[in-house]
C-alpha cells in the first residue's frame, strides 16, 4: 500500500512524536530590518476582551483567544511551543497594522497558535468568498483577522479545530469548522465516530449564520457537515451567535480531544500523517488570506509565516508535493495552476442536509 511505504523523515518525524520537530526558524522576526519592531504585552495584555459596544463597529477577536486558551487548559497541559521564539509580535511595512502570534502544544496537540491582525486607515481585504479574493471590499478605520487552529498529533485522527475570521467596518467573512482529517464523504465511519451528535447543534448555528455562497468542489474535501461558512454586515448580535458558536465548537473539539486514545500501530499512524499533510500542502498554497499577509509583510515573510508558523509542519512532515496531492492543478510548464477552482462545481447553499450527508445535486 502506498500508505505503508514510508520515507526517511516520515519514520524520523514518527521516532519524534512526544515532542514533535516543530521548526526552527532561522530568521528573527522580531529584530529584521524589513519589520518594524512592535512591543509585546504578554500573552495575558494581548488577549484582554476589548468588545464594543456599538453595534456597527468590528469587535475584538481577543476575546477569542483568551477564551480558548483558558478553556484549553482545563483539558490539557499547554507549553509554549518552539515558535514561540521566532514568531511573535510584528508590524506591517506601513507600520499601521498589527500582527500577533501565539503557539502552544500539549500531549495531544501538536500545535495551537493563533495569528490576529489588528489595522487601521488603509488596511484592506481581497475577496468577498473562499473562492477568489481579486477585489477589494473597503478601506476602513478599524479591520481584524482571526486564525485559530489545532492540530493533533499524529497518533490521533482528531479532526484540525480552525476558525478563519476577517472583520471590516462594512462586513465580516466566517469560516469555523472541524475541519475532518479524512474524508467524510466517502468515509462513513469516520463522519459517524466526530460529526454525527455534533449535526443538530451545528444546524441551529445555520439558521443564525447562514451559508455564505459559493464553494468550490476542491474546498468542500476539507470542511465537514457541521462548517460554519458565512458572511454578515457587522452586527451585535451576530458578533455574539459567533463568539457563541466558536466557544460551543471548541467546547466539542476539546471533549473529542479529552476522549481520544492514541494509535499505537504505525501504519495507521502513517495514514493521519500523510493526511494532516495533504491539509498542510492544500491551505499553504491555496489559502485565500495569504494575499493580505502578502501585503502586509511582503512576499518573502508572508512565506515564513504561512509555512513556518500557520501550516507549520508542511516541511517537515512528509516529502509529497502540493502537486503530488492534487496533479489536476499542474500546468503545461510544471508549475502550480494560482485558480482555487479546477475541478467539480461550486454550491451556493448548504451541501448536507440534516443528517449530515452529502447532497450532490446542490451544485450549480
Amino acid at each position: 500500500m502506498e500508505h505503508l511505504q514510508s520515507n526517511f523523515s516520515t519514520l524520523s518525524f514518527i521516532s519524534t512524536l512526544k515532542k514533535p520537530p516543530l521548526q526552527q526558524r532561522t530568521a528573527s522576526f522580531i529584530y529584521t530590518s524589513t519589520f518594524a519592531a512592535t512591543k509585546c504585552s504578554g500573552v495575558h495584555g494581548m488577549v484582554r476582551p476589548l468588545m464594543t459596544g456599538d453595534s456597527a463597529s468590528p469587535f475584538s477577536y481577543k476575546e477569542f483567544i483568551h477564551f480558548a486558551l483558558e478553556e484549553t487548559k482545563k483539558y490539557t497541559d499547554l507549553t509554549p511551543s518552539t515558535l514561540q521564539e521566532n514568531f511573535s509580535c510584528l508590524a506591517s511595512l506601513d507600520g499601521k497594522t498589527q500582527l500577533q502570534m501565539l503557539a502552544f502544544e500539549s500531549p495531544k496537540i501538536r500545535l495551537l497558535r493563533s495569528l490576529s491582525i489588528e489595522g487601521s486607515d488603509g488596511m484592506q481585504f481581497k475577496g468577498t468568498t473562499l473562492e477568489h479574493a481579486n477585489h477589494v471590499i473597503s478601506k476602513l478605520i478599524r479591520s481584524q483577522v482571526l486564525d485559530f487552529a489545532v492540530f493533533p498529533r499524529p497518533e490521533f485522527d482528531l479532526p484540525i479545530f480552525c476558525a478563519n475570521f476577517f472583520t471590516t467596518a462594512t462586513t465580516n467573512i466566517v469560516v469555523l469548522d472541524l475541519n475532518p482529517l479524512h474524508d467524510v464523504i466517502s468515509q462513513k465511519d469516520y463522519k459517524e465516530k466526530y460529526y454525527k451528535r455534533l449535526i443538530p447543534h451545528a444546524l441551529d448555528y445555520a439558521e443564525l449564520l447562514p451559508w455564505g455562497g459559493k464553494i468550490t468542489s476542491e474546498s468542500l474535501k476539507f470542511f465537514s457537515p457541521i462548517v460554519i461558512w458565512t458572511k454578515f454586515s457587522p452586527c451585535q448580535d451576530k458578533h455574539h451567535a459567533l463568539y457563541s458558536a466558536f466557544k460551543d465548537y471548541l467546547k466539542s473539539w476539546l471533549k473529542l480531544m479529552d476522549q481520544a486514545s492514541g494509535e499505537t500501530e504505525i501504519p495507521q499512524i502513517i495514514i493521519n500523517l500523510e493526511w494532516q499533510h495533504r491539509y498542510l500542502t492544500w491551505r499553504a498554497e491555496k489559502d485565500p488570506g495569504h494575499l493580505l499577509l502578502r501585503r502586509l509583510v511582503g512576499e518573502t515573510l508572508a512565506k515564513e509565516i504561512i509555512r513556518g508558523f500557520l501550516f507549520n509542519g508542511v516541511d517537515d512532515m512528509g516529502n509529497k508535493t502540493f502537486l503530488d496531492y492534487f496533479p489536476e492543478y499542474k500546468c503545461d510548464d510544471g508549475t502550480i495552476n494560482p485558480k482555487r477552482s479546477m475541478i467539480g462545481k461550486s454550491f451556493e447553499s448548504r451541501p448536507w442536509n440534516a443528517r449530515g450527508e452529502f447532497i450532490s445535486n446542490t451544485s450549480s
